[in-house]
């Protein structure tokens, strides 16, 4: 029976060695913490009996405090999210979002949900953690595995949370209260998988690696093989001197070189030191210089810069649809016997989303010609698609461009995705991706202040989204003149490799050889 424990042990510390125990770990907390049942269900729940808002003070004065919240916030989440080494801001994350769900629960008034779209904004920033934690304890090998794995886990929260509502709304099995308690409890077991996880030792920039404790200790093996070495000279020179003197000798020596090694030990340890306390304090400005000398040299690349200028334009209007989507649907069709749809169509839309984007990794097309071209193509459709919404006033046509534009969001982001990361170490590949969704994320705040809120021209759902699609239809003629360029330019390149300049001499066979 001892024997067993003794093996069960030691099988546990091993797994809990392995990388699969905190990304097991990351993606229990990130199931737990996406599923949402009542977030496809959020403004009925508002505008309902429960909260008694009106469509205007969600729209025009509650929304729009998680756009500013998310900008105010981001920055400096990122780098105290690094500055922590992750964990600490994972479960922040989540103590935020229980927060924000007991007051979208307990709370009325608009100051209020304001506050709660605050704590929502802070638990959207904090986002990055989630990802940038398992590249600090997975060996370089395994990222792409535990990526794939934490993003599908995300991806099926959402897709159970919005099912699990469908289900809950259409067959009055809790009311929209019962069903935010349901989710508090959701949150705790998410809350309480983040405090398991283990703590990492280094981060992308204020902790890395460095070679001083190593040098230290390979002095210390340097210095103890030196005194190894001068005990077996002495011991070769036994048979010309005195058993007393060898015994003399043999002291002196060891003493001085136990010194020698004892202060260059002591110095290098001291070296070690300083170099940590720089990292902590001394060290932040160089590493925020160093963060500006990557960021400049990423963004000189030509072809990155216009993906990036795509991914920041698509994201705002993107996230200005899924945010205020809703609110058009209540307009398409007042009566409540619709909106129980809701679920469905979120939970159809990230299924087929998922869909579009895995079948991109099979798909044989060189993305550095034509993807400008895709970009603004299937812009145009997603543009197409948001005309369709506003301006036929069915809630079916509405759902199904919804779905349509979702897909086309998700495939067109994974291309761009796959594309600026090819060529980036992972420190780069945070802070290009970091610094596309914080350029998103001002433009939507200029978006929100000037369409949305009441303080701006607080225009109504039916203008908003005709800004919306106007706005991709922006990007889509942008992009494609860009595509069409490239083609033309690449096709060119390619004539003029394959019949070189006429005058110039043909090489003769000496020259071939």
């Amino acid at each position: 029976m001892g024997n067993k424990i003794i093996v069960l042990l030691k099988t546990a510390l091993l797994w809990r060695s392995d990388w699969r125990y905190p990304t097991t770990l990351l993606c229990i907390y990130g199931f737990f913490s996406t599923v949402k049942p009542l977030e496809p269900f959020i403004i009925p729940y508002l505008t309902g009996p429960d909260k008694n808002l009106t469509t205007e003070q969600v729209n025009n004065q509650i929304f729009p405090v998680w756009t500013y919240s998310y900008l105010a916030v981001l920055v400096p989440v990122f780098l105290l999210t690094d500055w922590l080494r992750y964990k600490p801001v994972v479960v922040f994350q989540c103590v935020s979002l229980f927060i924000t769900t007991a007051m979208l629960l307990w709370m009325e008034s608009v100051p209020a949900m304001q506050a709660m779209q605050f704590f929502y904004g802070v638990v959207t920033a904090s986002e990055v953690a989630y990802f940038s934690y398992i590249y600090s304890v997975v060996d370089v090998k395994r990222y792409r595995k535990a990526t794939s794995y934490c993003r599908s886990i995300q991806l099926l929260g959402y897709t159970v949370g919005s099912v699990l509502g469908q289900l809950l709304v259409s067959f009055n099995l809790m009311s929209y209260n019962n069903i935010l308690v349901f989710t508090l409890v959701l949150t705790a077991i998410a809350l309480l998988t983040s405090c398991l996880l283990p703590m990492p030792q280094q981060s992308m920039f204020f902790h890395r690696r460095h070679t001083g404790q190593k040098t230290a200790t390979e002095g210390t093996k340097r210095h103890s093989s030196v005194g190894g070495t001068g005990d077996a000279a002495e011991h070769t020179r036994g048979s010309n001197v005195s058993l007393e003197e060898v015994r003399d000798e043999k002291v002196e020596k060891r003493g001085k070189t136990e010194d020698e090694a004892r202060n260059g030990l002591d110095e290098k340890e001291h070296k070690a030191e300083d170099l940590e306390e720089s990292v902590g304090a001394d060290n932040c400005s160089k590493v925020l210089l160093q963060v500006w000398r990557d960021f400049r040299q990423c963004y000189a690349s030509r072809q990155l810069l216009y993906w990036s200028v795509w991914w920041a334009m698509a994201t705002c209007g993107y996230n200005q649809t899924v945010n205020y989507v809703q609110v058009l649907w209540e307009h398409a069709q007042p009566s409540q016997n619709f909106s129980i749809y809701n679920g469905g169509v979120e939970a159809v839309s990230n299924l087929l989303g998922a869909a579009t984007a895995y079948g991109i990794g099979f798909t044989e097309v060189r993305w550095e010609q034509w993807g400008e071209l895709a970009l603004g193509g299937f812009s145009g459709l997603g543009a197409a698609s948001l005309f369709l919404m506003t301006f036929i006033g069915n809630i079916w046509v509405c759902y199904a461009g919804y779905v349509i534009f979702k897909c086309l969001y998700m495939l067109l982001i994974t291309i761009a995705m796959y594309q600026i990361a090819a060529d980036l170490s992972m420190e780069r590949y945070a802070l290009v991706f970091g610094a596309n969704n914080f350029g998103a994320l001002a433009l939507q705040t200029i978006i929100t202040s000037v369409v949305v809120d009441s303080r701006g021209l607080g225009l109504g759902i039916i203008p908003q989204f005709t800004i919306y699609a106007s706005y991709f239809s922006v990007i889509a003629v942008v992009f494609s003149l860009r595509g069409v360029f490239t083609i033309w330019r690449a096709q060119r390149s390619s004539k003029e490799s394959t019949f070189p300049d006429k005058n110039e001499p043909p090489d003769s066979d000496e020259h071939r050889l």
